[in-house]
């Protein structure tokens, strides 16, 4: 049977690159046909909601920013231990909080294997939708390691017919009240 895995896109839309791992769910969502046991989640804020994800599922692939030293735009991938590893490096609230569920989820039985594929923002202070330059130009390279990372579990997704550019899911994204792609 094959493992049901939950890929969580996290961050606040409202931060400017905060919202990345939020986008880049989004963009798979649209553009990908996903296999019964791969459900997407719009994790954006949910905080300590999410932690029936990490209880319930084989395998937890979380998206989102990370406050490592390095160039923005620089991406990491890394397992859930490996972060709660990291002691006081977690600077942003979306860090402190994951790593919080991380650690009251490891003392139960059951808890799904967890692994990060993040992006170092440039922004995330100023409250501004959309994503700066450089991280909107490392998005591709975001896309192609969360998709390894998914291929590592045995998902390999197909593009749909029709699909939508990263430019039209921010934008839809960040701007609500306008028709959203589907």
């Amino acid at each position: 049977m094959p493992k049901k895995i939950a890929l969580i896109g996290m961050g606040n839309l409202m931060f400017h690159d905060e919202g990345l791992g939020t986008y880049l769910a989004r963009y798979i969502e649209t553009n990908y046909e996903i296999p019964d046991n791969l459900v997407i989640v719009d994790g954006g804020l949910l905080g300590f909601s999410l932690m029936t994800y990490y209880q319930e599922y084989d395998k937890v692939l979380i998206v989102g920013t990370n406050s490592k030293e390095g160039s923005a735009g620089s991406i990491f991938r890394y397992s859930g231990e490996e972060m709660m590893a990291m002691g006081s490096t977690r600077k942003t609230a979306n860090e402190v909080e994951l790593t919080m569920m991380l650690e009251i989820c490891s003392f139960h039985e059951e808890m799904g294997e967890v692994e990060l594929v993040t992006m170092i923002p440039e922004d995330i202070v100023e409250v501004k939708n959309g994503l700066s330059d450089t991280v909107f130009k490392r998005m591709p390279d975001l896309l192609d390691e969360t998709l390894l990372a998914l291929k590592d579990e045995n998902i390999v997704l197909e593009p749909k017919a029709v699909t939508a550019s990263f430019e039209e899911i921010v934008h839809a994204c960040a701007n609500p009240m306008t028709p959203r792609v589907s």
